[in-house]
């Protein structure tokens, strides 16, 4: 996999560089204060082109869940858990819980699930 594949394209290589030192970034603006996920050149509260990679906490609450039963990804075997967790900061972030037994609204904690030839990606498990 070539550094461009691994580290996404210009808009997203701050979010997978951060992941490969195992920090989770997301973008704030400098001119309304809102965060945002998924990376984008504006702000999507006020239009601002003026927006930040900051680090998130790295907790926040479980807004949706299912549980995924059949393969469709070597690396992923079932059951495993796709959710959305919404982060403290506001945004909500597509990923993966590390415990089936979480529920919508349970309190999570971001951790890190290793890949080969990328960054690590971003899993959820409890707080």
């Amino acid at each position: 996999m070539t550094e461009q594949e691994a580290y996404g394209d210009p808009l997203t290589r701050p979010f997978w560089e951060a992941a490969g030192r195992r920090q989770l970034l997301i973008q704030r603006c400098s001119s309304c204060g809102s965060h945002q996920f998924y990376p984008r050149p504006f702000c999507i509260s006020c239009q601002s082109d003026g927006v930040q990679w900051v680090p998130a906490a790295g907790t926040g609450t479980v807004y949706t869940r299912t549980t995924v039963k059949g393969e469709i990804a070597p690396d992923l075997k079932p059951p495993y858990v796709v959710a959305v967790v919404e982060l403290d900061e506001g945004p909500r972030l597509t990923t993966n819980l590390t415990d089936l037994e979480l529920r919508i609204g349970d309190r999570v904690r971001v951790s890190w699930r290793d890949r080969e030839d990328a960054p690590p990606f971003p899993v959820f498990g409890p707080a």
